[in-house]
């Protein structure tokens, strides 16, 4: 292996655009595709993600808060961004940077109007959000009458699309929940659009919903996790391809006796002869202390090394007794076929979208392009 000198989070540009391609071959012609690139791109590289994906044609983009989508405009990035859940003291800074805010309740279409207004806006493009059952934001579906009121003859704003978020849609045992999330997306936007006078693009689906309920794209499909390598599904999984990987190396090599401690408050003792590793990442990198104890490997040489003891804010120590090792080797921790994000973070009773979004920002990012 090559070493890579410290701490790297590398991401593939080649695999995105893999990704990327292959969900869009599973659409209709005429459905349009956003890309969920909030969080640093789910940890990885907001403004390279976006641009990559910005010259392979995606039609949408969307991000979390306004600075995420701020920080995309000044990066150059000028296709339409949704901003999922934006905050009253940000409105006047999003329509600086003709970004596309989620109205999800009443008080946040009262005061978005009255702002859009207040900058002499017109026909500006917004978004509703409806509660299905998830239960986290949107209006509810007798909420229809009240929008169509509030807005009246309003010219400061227009809606540009209706959404919901599925509940569980990677679960086939929820298949019948999901179902009735669609029905109910159906029904709210039927009324809508009788009472609008013309039809503001549908999206309903995430990830797994683009894989599990293709009968639902209606006009546009949200991506997150799918782009990034991982479908919710083995048998996805195996067709996506990772666009991170996390590496690191060997800072030093540790001869242990029998009984002997490592770690904060002596959390592993050996039983016999051994060797560590102790590695430049740690809990402030992302990886939290429940992968400790012997529950999560990295590799090395292409050989599994458990971590041992107390994860250490800047350090963890791996068992490599058994491993051929040198001190400046490369350690591999996820990312390729020894081991994905995800089976990383089962063995921590976690989820990819965890381990992936919680790489701290100090971690060099390398693009591979």
């Amino acid at each position: 292996m090559d070493k890579v000198g410290e701490t790297t989070l590398e991401i593939s540009l080649s695999a995105l655009a893999h990704n990327y391609r292959y969900l869009k071959s599973t659409l209709n012609g005429e459905t349009k595709f956003l890309a969920v690139v909030k969080a640093f791109a789910y940890g990885s590289d907001m403004v390279a993600v976006a641009s990559k994906l910005e010259t392979l044609g995606v039609d949408y983009f969307a991000v979390a808060y306004v600075k995420e989508g701020v920080l995309l405009r000044e990066a150059g990035i000028t296709s339409p961004i949704l901003v999922l859940h934006p905050q009253e003291t940000n409105f006047e800074q999003l329509i600086a940077s003709c970004l596309e805010p989620s109205l999800y309740s009443p008080r946040i279409l009262r005061s978005f109007l009255a702002t859009a207004k207040a900058h002499k806006q017109t026909n500006y493009p917004v978004h509703l959000k409806f509660n299905t059952g998830l239960n986290r934001l949107g209006f509810w579906e007798n909420d229809v009458a009240y929008i169509i009121k509030t807005l009246g003859a309003e010219k400061a704003l227009r809606i540009t699309s209706v959404f919901s978020h599925l509940a569980a849609s990677e679960d086939e045992a929820e298949k019948a929940f999901s179902l009735g999330q669609i029905k109910t997306f159906t029904t709210i936007t039927e009324n809508l659009n009788s009472q609008l006078g013309y039809m503001p693009m549908r999206h309903l689906l995430n990830t797994s919903g683009i894989i599990n309920y293709p009968q639902a794209q209606f006009d546009m499909v949200r991506s997150g996790i799918g782009l990034y390598g991982f479908g919710n599904d083995k048998t996805i999984d195996r067709v996506l391809r990772p666009v991170v990987t996390l590496k690191t190396i060997i800072s030093q090599l540790h001869k242990i006796e029998p009984g002997e401690t490592v770690g904060y408050n002596r959390a592993f003792t050996a039983n016999g002869y051994g060797m560590t590793a102790t590695l430049p990442i740690g809990h402030a990198d992302g990886i939290s202390r429940h992968y400790g104890h012997g529950k999560t490997t990295v590799y090395i040489n292409g050989q599994a090394a458990p971590i041992i003891g107390n994860v250490c804010m800047d350090m963890i120590m791996v068992d490599v007794t058994h491993i051929p090792c040198k001190e400046g080797d490369e350690v591999l921790v996820f990312g390729r076929a020894e081991q994905s994000a995800e089976a990383f973070a089962q063995s921590g009773n976690s989820i990819s979208y965890e381990i992936l979004t919680a790489i701290s920002q100090r971690v060099k990012r390398v693009i591979l392009k």
